[in-house]
């Protein structure tokens, strides 16, 4: 009788097995076994009590079977999900989902996956954690009341097929606000002086006869001329040398956050693919010593480190770059991170002895390269500080009428690298020759040039993360996600690494910020979040925080029913409609134009000779081509022509002589899904973009052999 531990992926299913032996049969339940439904509310609310209708997730019945049968005659269960709160509500319903109580069943935790912490874990079973559970599952209904309640009046009063949700409205909203500003930006003209001394020493002018000189002082080309004018027949002396040290100190280990802002910033990678390398590295690899887990858990949002590695490192520094790289003590970090949870470590290596060098002989390219940022980031912030000597010559013009002004000259030298030598980006060294107090300088050359002033930047994917960090916005786990469903939903555009929002968007802010202000504003998302974590902390009802928020927000939605004004835009063909005589219009939708009548719902008649695939938008029927082309082949049911039609889904072969003959050939190719760059977890089979009559979700490459789906659904909520 062997022992069952379940764990959510194959890939840590694998690593876990490869540690435990006969002794122990490791089963994955492919992410969650149990979710509210598709396709309806799922939540039943009677009394003021919520309570979700779960239901086996689609492709996970198979799953269920297997690790019943094996539960039947496992002598232990051990729930082995991820340390967060999702893992922890992951834990509660695969013991739900066999037919057992959640806390009748050990629950092991390890934030790294070697061998020694598996079995450490099994040393220390605990009991579920309730009170993650109810604060996953406020999290859950929470997005479900605002994703099935607000999506559909959006759909009413803007287009069809929009979605709102809690964190990802609020995201959308800065993205939004951005664009706002860099459209209403006003650029300016202004001018600096640029002088150069000999030989080849730039300088800066701080004050022109008594005016502090700034970045919009100079807006005249008459006032940058005279200055430069003035200078030119200036004499110059050195007025005053200063030196300064300046340490720096080494940055923390990563979180979630910052690793996904230096990977985009250092290697290009979006927040997306650097969360899927990580979940690659945390759940184990090919290394040296066999296959192991080669980071810890890489959705955290703490700073701290436990001792062992503390240790571990400091002797690795000693042994490798000598004592003075090394502190006196260890550097500790705390988190700025508001909301932070600091049960978590930080991202760091799980062995030292894997080196980056090492990695590139294990690793893929990409693999090994942010496997490098982190084991050298982690090794970093345990090293000494840099410091540096910044030299200041402050330089004196005195022209010929007595009008004196300053101008200063920088330098530095680099006294010691410190933790430098490891993590790389030192600032290259700008060496001064010997200047004195009282020795004249000759002026090599000056001029003023001409600059404009700059609208703020778009967010780039890690920028955001940032900014949704700083605010409190979401947790680790949901910054890529959230962003990923923005883009998937075309309401904004990743080009040239930065994020720009699609007219859309535009007006679905509008109206959120007039009649939904909460959903979009930071600081109550931010809120949320905060009371979130108090239901995980036993200090707050998970119940009475959905009744709370639940009632007003119905209020306004039945409102909005009934006061907000449609934002629809469409254009009178000048046609009339065939079936009620009223205006036949082009309109919008999600997935192209199409022309139907004005009189929409009560007339759902749409025009079929519509060049586009928009028609499903609010219609009865899908838009197809001007002109059909026929294929050349008979109807098999009533001997017309066969055409090739577009609609919502692609190409499509019929008879042409719809809609008396309704025949669709159903074995004609697929247009070539788009691939997301993830593999399936399920099969290993590559992830690819599909569209239903939902809209769009990720399914595997293998269907229908393999059918994991991913549901892509108005918010994405992870612990």
């Amino acid at each position: 009788m062997s022992n069952l531990v379940i764990v959510e992926s194959p890939a840590k299913a694998k690593t876990i097995g490869s540690f435990l032996g006969s002794d122990y049969t490791v089963i994955a339940s492919v992410g969650h076994i149990r979710d509210l439904p598709e396709g309806e509310f799922g939540i039943e609310i009677e009394e003021g009590k919520f309570t979700p209708k779960y239901k086996i997730s689609k492709g996970h019945s198979n799953v269920v079977k297997q690790i019943k049968d094996a539960a039947k005659n496992a002598k232990h269960i051990y729930l082995a999900t991820d340390e967060d709160r999702e893992g922890e509500a992951i834990a509660f319903h695969i013991a739900t989902a066999i037919g057992k109580d959640p806390l009748s069943l050990p629950r092991i935790v390890f934030h790294e996956i070697t061998k020694s912490a598996i079995f450490g874990a099994l040393k220390n079973p605990r009991q579920l954690d309730m009170q993650s559970v109810n604060a996953q599952q406020a999290r859950r209904l929470l997005d479900r009341i605002v994703g099935y309640k607000l999506s559909p009046l959006l759909s009413t009063k803007i287009q069809r097929g929009l979605s709102a949700g809690r964190v990802q409205s609020a995201a959308l909203k800065i993205i939004v606000d951005r664009e706002r500003e860099i459209r209403a930006f006003v650029p300016q003209s202004y001018f600096v002086i640029e002088s150069v001394f000999c030989t080849d020493l730039p300088a800066e002018l701080l004050n022109f006869e008594g005016q502090k000189i700034e970045k919009l002082t100079i807006t005249h080309p008459e006032r940058a001329n005279l200055i430069v004018a003035r200078l030119q027949s200036a004499k110059f002396v050195v007025s005053g040398v200063e030196n300064k040290e300046r340490k720096t100190n080494p940055q923390p280990p990563f979180m979630t956050s910052s690793l996904q802002q230096s990977a985009s910033n250092r290697l290009g990678f979006n927040p997306k693919k650097t969360m899927k390398l990580a979940q690659e590295l945390y759940e184990g690899v090919q290394t040296h010593e066999g296959f192991t887990g080669a980071i810890t858990y890489m959705r955290t949002d703490s700073l701290n480190i436990a001792s062992e590695a503390l240790s571990k490192a400091r002797e690795l520094i000693e042994k490798t770059f000598g004592v003075a790289y090394l502190p006196s003590s260890p550097n500790v970090y705390a988190t700025k991170s508001k909301g932070a949870q600091e049960a978590h470590e930080a991202i760091r290596p799980t062995n030292l002895s894997f080196t980056p060098e090492l990695a590139k002989k294990f690793l893929s390219r990409d693999l090994a390269r942010l496997y490098e940022l982190i084991w050298t980031r982690f090794v970093a912030s345990q090293m000494s500080p840099s410091l540096a000597n910044l030299q200041s010559v402050f330089v004196e013009a005195t022209c010929a009428d007595g009008a004196k002004s300053e101008l200063r000259i920088c330098g530095k030298q680099v006294l010691f690298d410190g933790f430098y030598k490891v993590y790389g980006d030192m600032d290259k060294d700008v060496n001064l020759p010997p200047l004195h107090v009282g020795e004249a300088l000759l002026l090599q050359d000056i001029k003023a040039v001409q600059k404009t002033t700059e609208p703020p930047a778009r967010y780039s994917e890690a920028g955001l993360v940032k900014k949704l960090e700083n605010l409190g916005i979401g947790r680790p786990s949901t910054y890529a996600p959230t962003i990923s469903l923005l883009e998937s939903r075309d309401y904004v555009k990743s080009e040239k690494k930065v994020l720009i929002p699609q007219e859309i968007s535009f007006k679905m802010i509008e109206l959120l910020e007039r009649h939904f202000s909460d959903i979009v504003d930071s600081e109550f998302t931010s809120k949320m979040e905060e009371r979130l974590d108090a239901v995980a902390e036993a200090s707050e009802d998970w119940q009475a925080l959905l009744g709370e928020f639940y009632d007003p927000f119905m209020k306004k939605i039945s409102e909005g029913k009934q006061n907000i004004k449609s934002m629809k835009t469409f254009e009178l063909t000048g046609e009339t409609c065939p079936e009620c005589g009223g205006n036949l219009a082009r309109k919008s939708g999600r997935y192209g134009e199409f022309v139907a009548c004005e009189n929409y719902p009560k007339c759902k008649f749409v025009k079929r000779d519509v060049v586009g695939d928009g028609a499903g938008d609010g219609a009865a029927g899908v838009g197809e081509k001007a002109v059909p082309v026929k294929t050349g082949e008979a109807c098999p049911s009533c001997g017309g022509d066969l055409v090739e039609r577009v609609g919502r889904f692609g190409k499509f072969v019929a008879c042409g002589n719809y809609p008396k003959c309704k025949f669709v050939l159903k074995n004609v190719a697929k247009q070539p899904a788009e691939k997301v760059g993830r593999s399936c977890p399920s099969c290993g089979k590559d992830l690819v973009k599909r569209v239903g009559r939902r809209g769009e979700f990720v399914a595997c490459s293998g269907f229908p052999k393999c059918r994991f789906l991913e549901n892509v659904e108005n918010e994405m909520d992870n612990g």
